[in-house]
């Protein structure tokens, strides 16, 4: 079962952030369609999508997209409308709105199941609506003076509604397809570039390691190890706050084989502050982009953390998605999918330790412990025995 939410993807999420002040108001069929691929960051197409709302005057507080079984699943279709049933109790919305994208054969099984489960739970649902080749239907409206059989005609595009989102810089992108496009790896002559930079910059780490084997405080040299990494990648943060970027391969190269080390991952991440949110998203993407099999998954989880922090919940999604595919047990991103899975805020994104408290969590290890974390040949990408992923556990 795939699942998105506000802003986003393949796990509930709350809708985009726009600009402060920007009130749309969506106060009929067509005007709520114009505005849901806003909310989502793309055009939906055999999905359903769920928008909680709450008082006053209903304003929408998360919207979440599944995929339709395809073909039909009761089972799956029961799954789909307890889970959306159920972020919406954890977040204490009373009401809903309901849109199915896509042949009714698909959509009616979904639509059905979250009736029953919506009116189970005593959640208000203002309408369910079905949209196929530029119509919809209505599922609680039987007047055919207003909601005729053969369905409304309707352009969101045109509406008001989506102009105002415009407006407000929440883009819509044709499809999910097209913003997975925006970090999928480089080719061609790139790609090469980055395979051999990354080589390089696995050797010069191999070089150092074979140098601390020979020393009596194993723990020690590889603190002093993960001082390079930490230094090359703060620094990179910095050139991206102040506007700059990579100026070569090996850059890159070396900052994914940096955050490898934890201590460097969660030090990067505990400086994710959103002030500085779209310097972060510029970075991470640059070295997802170009990062090597077996080093992407660090990078691309602090790319999810920051598109979740900012409200770009597709973003998200699919940067976890290449985050576990490059490393299916990787902590970082799971605890992320299950966060954003269970429909968290972007609010609710906050930095888990300051980097202060991440070196000090660090340097509380012993070196037995310590060589756990660091880089190796037989590297797992696993937690440390001494040390915990940063919590989000309270903000679920």
């Amino acid at each position: 079962m795939r699942q998105t939410s506000t802003a986003g993807d393949d796990t509930p999420q709350t809708p985009q952030t726009s600009r402060p002040g920007t009130v749309v108001r969506a106060g009929s069929p067509t005007a709520l369609l114009a505005v849901v691929p806003h909310l989502l960051g793309f055009v939906p197409d055999l999905s359903l999508v769920v928008i909680g709302t709450s008082p006053p005057r209903d304003r929408i507080r998360v919207t979440l997209r599944y995929d339709l079984p395809d073909p039909p699943h009761e089972d799956l279709a029961a799954d789909i409308a307890a889970h959306a049933v159920g972020v919406l109790g954890a977040q204490e919305l009373p009401a809903a709105t309901v849109v199915g994208y896509g042949p009714e054969a698909l959509v009616t099984p979904v639509a059905g199941a979250f009736l029953d489960e919506s009116h189970l739970a005593g959640i208000t649902l203002h309408d369910i609506l079905r949209v196929e080749n530029g119509r919809y239907w209505s599922y609680r409206c039987g007047n055919e003076a207003c909601c005729p059989a053969a369905g409304t005609p309707f352009d969101g595009s045109a509406h008001p509604a989506s102009a105002a989102m415009d407006g407000a810089g929440l883009r819509v992108l044709p499809g999910r397809a097209a913003v997975a496009a925006r970090i999928a790896p480089l080719g061609g002559d790139t790609a090469e570039s980055m395979r051999q930079a990354t080589r390089r910059a696995e050797q010069h780490v191999a070089r150092l390691l074979a140098r601390v084997r020979k020393s009596s405080r194993i723990g020690a040299a590889r603190r002093m190890i993960a001082a390079e990494g930490l230094a090359a990648v703060g620094a990179m943060i910095v050139r991206y706050r102040n506007d700059g970027r990579f100026t070569s391969d090996y850059e890159i190269a070396r900052i994914s084989v940096a955050l490898r080390d934890l201590r460097v991952r969660d030090d990067a991440w505990a400086r994710m502050d959103p002030e500085h949110a779209d310097a972060y998203l510029r970075l991470w993407t640059d070295v997802v982009r170009r990062a090597q099999p077996g080093h992407v998954a660090p990078a691309a989880s602090l790319l999810a953390f920051v598109a979740w922090q900012s409200g770009d919940g597709a973003l998200a999604n699919v940067a976890l998605d290449r985050a576990l595919t490059d490393d299916p047990g990787y902590s970082m991103a799971l605890l992320l999918r299950q966060v954003i899975g269970a429909g968290a805020p972007p609010s609710l994104a906050r930095l888990p330790m300051t980097p202060e408290e991440v070196a000090a969590s660090y340097d509380g290890l012993g070196d037995e412990a310590d060589q756990a974390n660091q880089l190796d040949d037989d590297d797992d990408h696993e937690l440390d025995a001494g040390v915990q992923d940063p919590d989000l556990d309270d903000e679920t």
